[in-house]
């Protein structure tokens, strides 16, 4: 294998161990060993040792001396925190995206408001999650600011569970889709401060409603693990 395929392939190795993390194939606290990545991933135990060390870098997985790798629990608590410094960053890249957006933007925005808006209509909260994260995603690449979307990457990543847990709350879509609205608006309107007072008043809605949740105090929330 090429110097340049070994690359790809523990590229692809470590994208696919996260997801499945993401996912919630692993459960917090869940021992992940080479052995069994290997089988499962195709790969060798280089591979599966270099991918465990960068999902320790982006805070998926702790590894400790003696006793390998586990799936990191994150507290409801630090996940709040988490969310204060998306507040901050998502906040700067409505902004951006509001000074950058053009035409195919607004259409794609809109689009997905439509979505957002019949997923409500329905009760379809698992789809309503997922057009939440892709109208986010929708704003970081429209802004194009590469460092604070790579960090939000992973900090998004780290609190998944925490996210899916706040979207099967009762009643919780209703409250978020006219925050998104206004996200969309601002954007669309090439309003950059609304766009970050939009974007800052959504997430500390959310900041309130993960305080809410049971598990706050430092504990981590066992939360249902989405398949």
């Amino acid at each position: 294998m090429s110097e340049h395929a070994s690359g790809d392939h523990k590229v692809a190795v470590t994208e696919a161990v996260r997801a499945a993390i993401v996912r919630g194939e692993y459960a917090p606290g869940q021992r992940l060993v080479e052995a069994d990545l290997c089988e499962r991933f195709g790969t060798t135990r280089f591979v599966a040792r270099s991918a465990l060390a960068e999902l320790s870098s982006r805070g998926l997985i702790e590894i400790e001396r003696n006793r390998g790798a586990r799936v990191r629990e994150i507290t409801l608590d630090e996940a709040i925190e988490i969310t204060e410094v998306r507040r901050l960053l998502e906040g700067l890249g409505a902004a951006r995206a509001a000074e950058r957006i053009i035409p195919a933007g607004s259409a794609a925005l809109r689009a997905i408001l439509v979505d957002m808006r019949a997923a409500v209509a329905r009760s379809e909260l698992l789809r309503y999650s997922d057009l939440n994260a892709r109208l986010h995603a929708t704003i970081r690449e429209i802004a194009g600011h590469e460092t604070s979307a790579r960090l939000l990457g992973q900090l998004r990543d780290q609190t998944v569970r925490h996210q899916f847990s706040l979207a099967l709350v009762p009643g919780r879509p209703a409250i978020s889709l006219p925050q998104h609205e206004a996200i969309v608006a601002a954007v669309t309107a090439r309003d950059p401060a609304a766009a970050e007072r939009a974007m800052h008043d959504h997430l500390q809605s959310v900041i309130e409603a993960l305080r809410a949740l049971p598990g706050s105090g430092g504990r981590p929330a066992r939360l249902p693990v989405r398949r």
